[in-house]
């Protein structure tokens, strides 16, 4: 799966991450329905590690279509809420 990170990037993440990574997504959610900005940049910036951790770096020169795209680190609760879909920014 390519991953971007909004004004960062994009790497080449294996699907069997993505269930360790639906764990943060859930917290983030449910931190966002709370209000609580702590929280909410805690796990953002946890979840933004481990995507860098467990992905390989693509090129800066490769353009792949992006299957999953991910907020930049200093992306807002309101920014996060907009890219969000039912099911958080990370589906499944």
């Amino acid at each position: 799966m390519i991953v971007r990170i909004m004004g960062e990037g994009q790497v080449s993440l294996a699907d069997g991450h993505l269930a360790e990574l639906s764990k943060l997504d859930d917290e983030l959610l449910a931190e966002m329905e709370n209000g609580d900005g702590p929280g909410f940049r805690r796990t953002l910036q946890a979840l933004l590690t481990r995507v860098r951790d467990l992905g390989d770096p693509l090129p800066d020169d490769s353009l792949e279509p992006s299957e999953l795209i991910l907020p930049s680190p200093d992306a807002t609760l309101e920014e996060v809420r907009e890219l969000l879909s039912d099911d958080g920014l990370i589906p499944g």
